[in-house]
């Protein structure tokens, strides 16, 4: 089955069917998912430029981690519902667009270097207190944030594809 087929599919299920019909339910959903957005960028912002040295240069590392982590987990969730919730709705509008694959793509590679290459600092104590990162920690820092952006560009311009 292709994924036109099974996006063609998809739309004509009773569940994508009430999802659009339903008028308050995707504007909320969708409210929702740019939430938790912010929250997800926000925390990704704040631990990224303390990696590069840019910010909170006199706190650990390891504590912003333990403070901002377990919110950009929850609310990797959140995102991973409502998202799914809208590519129910419409599944033509994404399932076939590359820059949907293009930011989800980014989305798995980010999350993953945040919440699974970034634990170890958070078992170990990581950078202590006053004492700057690697700078190979400050460059990825700097990608990671470009990546951040690039995924808030890719979310925005699904619209206009």
């Amino acid at each position: 089955m292709s994924l036109s087929t099974f996006g063609e599919w998809l739309y004509a299920t009773p569940v994508s069917t009430e999802l659009r019909q339903i008028t308050w339910i995707i504007p909320n959903i969708q409210t929702v998912h740019i939430l938790a957005i912010a929250v997800v960028i926000g925390s990704a912002l704040l631990t990224e430029l303390r990696f590069a040295g840019v910010l909170a240069a006199d706190r650990p590392v390891a504590g912003l981690l333990r403070r901002y982590l377990p919110w950009m987990k929850v609310a990797l969730i959140v995102l991973l519902l409502t998202g799914l919730i809208l590519v129910v709705a419409e599944p033509a509008r994404t399932l076939g667009n590359t820059i949907f694959w293009t930011k989800m793509a980014l989305v798995a590679g980010a999350s993953l270097v945040t919440l699974k290459a970034r634990k170890s600092l958070v078992q170990n104590d990581g950078v202590t207190e006053g004492e700057d990162p690697p700078e190979a920690s400050k460059a990825l820092a700097w990608l990671m944030i470009l990546i951040w952006c690039a995924i808030i560009f890719c979310g925005r311009f699904i619209a206009y594809t």
